[in-house]
């Protein structure tokens, strides 16, 4: 349960009332209106804006609306406190057994504790990594792999209904290069001594693609022309190098239901037909573009093009569709693949981007607004650089991917559960820092550590008590149907259970953002509350989870561990991270 929201329905029905009764007008717009955990704790448990967002639209003082909120909200169950801070804000103070209620229903729901509703079903399509199929996936694929499946799973838990999709660049020049690049390591398997032009892809792992292919076919193309081998050669290399791309994303836990064709979709007719849509609406026209920025008019050659209207929909500048050739551009490409997913039932677009795609969402956005009418939204998620280092210093590139370092090498180096977990602690946006050294070190400053040892010290005390009476039982059923409850008196107790209620509004407001790095830093904060209570017990015997004099208040603490390790499990499970139950130096 969403405590937050529920206490923001009550007050939407006083604001009702309030309206109804002519104290307010009616049809105030409540949008902006939310309940939620003051900035400072000590202000009270929840605090409304209300007063505020409905004072200009209400005609009224935020004051005058805040002292007819308080008098209402002081009826309501649970409340036992209500005050005016500020300019306006209410905030109230909570009962401490409805707090400690929470526990129970931690307990009953388990690691779906925090699921919700919200996404009533509404379909998304999250597409991420979408790597050229021209080469292993090198480590900075790695974040964008983990940001898009630990979206996806943080939308599925906040009831969206999510496609995971993975677009697959097989059309272009990029892969005819690929072709010509494997089509040397081919005959280079043959025993022919090849020289790596400049140009093409010099990475060693073409070469076992190189190798298969003259063990499937021998010498059959050594004499071919160019227009025999190369369409043969590069599919064989795509097929190759995605085989291993799935491996990859396998081996760090990354989940595809769909992988989608740039080939296959410009085959079907897609780019014509979403061409035809934004023709059809007036959307298309002949022009000349402007030099672009920071080029010298000298070295520009004006020419008529043909352009989408891109600045109608808040690009900075219309976007060719054409080639001088009469080929489509990408561009035109991926407007037909957003058109594509849209109408495969997806309205709610999701795109998780590297970090030089930055110029490319407006002109995207506008362009999903534009063919689909409207019905459609688009957002981009960019994640910048991952710098790796050891120790500070930068690591060297892999030698078997010639000018990077591969996921698998990371994978292989700290496991799949630390590279998860370290490419959620920045914002997406925000360049990351991954130090080999440090993300395997047992310290506080350590995220995966921190937290994945506040998960395996709840197990300890639980394995401890189960030691001491084996007649006990520990299941969260029983623990839910006999812990007393009331007596967990201590500050340090309900505030941890505080932080806990707030996971299913962290759920719920993190996936309406698309912001999956909100779950790492919930869970920091969370296992530094349960280490803070784990420590008070050192200094204070009374404060220890285990009382062989107090049974009762034995049984609520366990209830109290055994709450906190699921809602640890419930937060790592949306990362895709494996809670451990002990750790070993």
């Amino acid at each position: 349960m969403n405590l937050f929201n529920e206490f923001a329905k009550d007050l939407r029905v006083i604001l009702d009332d309030l309206a109804a009764s002519g104290q307010l007008p009616g049809g105030l717009d409540l949008s902006k209106v939310t309940v939620e955990p003051p900035r400072d704790p000590s202000h009270g448990d929840l605090s409304t804006n209300a007063a505020l967002v409905l004072a200009k639209q209400a005609g009224l003082k935020p004051r005058e609306i805040a002292d007819m909120l308080v008098e209402r909200l002081k009826g309501l169950a649970d409340v036992v406190s209500v005050e005016i801070a500020g300019p306006g804000f209410v905030n109230l103070r909570l009962s401490d057994d409805t707090w400690r209620q929470r526990i129970g229903d931690i307990l009953v729901a388990g690691v779906t504790y925090g699921n919700s509703s919200v996404g009533a079903g509404s379909a998304v399509n999250v597409e991420y990594v979408s790597a050229n199929p021209t080469g292993p996936l090198h480590a900075a694929h790695a974040r964008g792999a983990v940001v898009g499946d630990a979206l996806a799973s943080l939308l599925e838990k906040a009831g969206y209904t999510v496609t995971r999709e993975y677009y697959i660049n097989d059309a272009g020049a990029q892969v005819e290069v690929l072709g010509r690049s494997a089509y040397l390591r081919y005959r280079e398997a043959l025993g022919e001594t090849v020289e790596i032009p400049a140009g093409m892809y010099p990475g060693e792992y073409l070469k076992d693609v190189g190798a298969e292919l003259a063990e499937r076919d021998g010498p059959k193309w050594l004499d071919a022309p160019e227009s025999e081998w190369l369409p043969a050669v590069r599919d064989f290399a795509i097929e190759r190098i995605l085989a291993g791309i799935k491996d990859d994303l396998d081996a760090l836990g990354v989940r595809r239901q769909v992988f989608s064709s740039e080939r296959n979709l410009i085959a079907s007719g897609a780019v014509e037909d979403a061409y035809q849509s934004l023709v059809d609406q007036g959307l298309i026209y002949t022009g000349v573009l402007d030099p672009p920025k920071g080029k010298k008019p000298e070295d520009w050659e004006p020419r008529p093009q043909t352009l989408f209207r891109a600045t109608r929909f808040g690009d900075d500048v219309d976007r060719p569709l054409k080639k001088s050739d009469g080929s489509w551009t990408y561009f035109a490409n991926d407007i037909a693949y957003h058109l594509d997913k849209f109408r495969r039932g997806s309205p709610a677009l999701i795109d998780v981007l590297g970090a030089d795609h930055g110029g490319y969402v407006k002109r995207m956005q506008a362009a999903t607004t534009a063919v689909t009418g409207g019905q459609g939204s688009l957002d981009a998620k960019i994640c910048q650089l991952v710098h790796l280092l050891k120790n500070g210093e930068p690591v060297k590139m892999s030698k078997r991917a010639g000018t990077f370092v591969t996921l698998r090498d990371v994978i292989d180096q700290v496991g799949r559960d630390v590279v998860r977990f370290i490419m959620l602690t920045r914002r997406n946006d925000q360049t990351l820092e991954f130090d080999f050294a440090k993300v395997t070190e047992q310290s506080k400053d350590n995220p995966v550590f921190y937290v994945q040892y506040a998960h395996a010290r709840c197990c300890s005390v639980l394995r401890h008590a189960r030691d001491a009476d084996p007649e006990r039982s520990l299941s969260p059923d029983d623990l839910a149907a006999t812990a007393v409850l009331s007596r967990l008196e201590a500050p340090e107790e309900l505030a941890l259970v505080k932080l806990m209620a707030n996971w299913p509004r962290i759920v719920e407001s993190a996936a309406q953002a698309h912001e999956a790095h909100r779950i790492a830093f919930y869970l920091y904060d969370l296992a530094a509350a349960f280490h803070g209570l784990w420590n008070k017990g050192k200094d204070d015997t009374t404060m220890r989870f285990l009382l062989d004099e107090d049974p009762e208040l034995t049984t609520a603490r366990l209830a109290l561990i055994k709450a906190v390790s699921i809602v640890i499990a419930s937060g790592l499970d949306v990362m895709g991270v494996e809670p451990v139950e002990e750790l070993r130096g």
